[in-house]
């Protein structure tokens, strides 16, 4: 017998969040909870090939398990490295 688990989906914009919430089977995959959520249809510019994503903020690689109450969460490519966007603020 199979066993649902809940768990969250979710993708930042500057102006928006999205959360999407999910009961997937037991030993679902971030990359098929990502492409279930549907939030691959809302934003046709997230490419699960070039955006990394994690639970909770730390990295995960293609095909992890999820476990109940898990946070996916989609990252989108950083616009300038945080070292230098410091380093220009502080010539300020």
């Amino acid at each position: 017998m199979t066993h649902s688990i809940a768990i969250e989906v979710v993708y930042a914009l500057p102006d928006m969040q999205v959360m999407k919430c999910l009961n997937v089977t037991e030993g679902t995959t971030a990359d098929v909870a990502i492409a279930q959520s549907g939030i691959l249809e809302m934003f046709p510019e997230i490419d699960l090939t070039k955006n990394r994503y994690g639970i909770f903020g730390k990295l995960i690689k293609y095909g992890t398990v999820l476990h109940h109450r898990d946070r996916v969460e989609i990252y989108r490519p950083l616009v300038i490295d945080p070292k230098d966007a410091r380093r220009k603020r502080a010539t300020i």
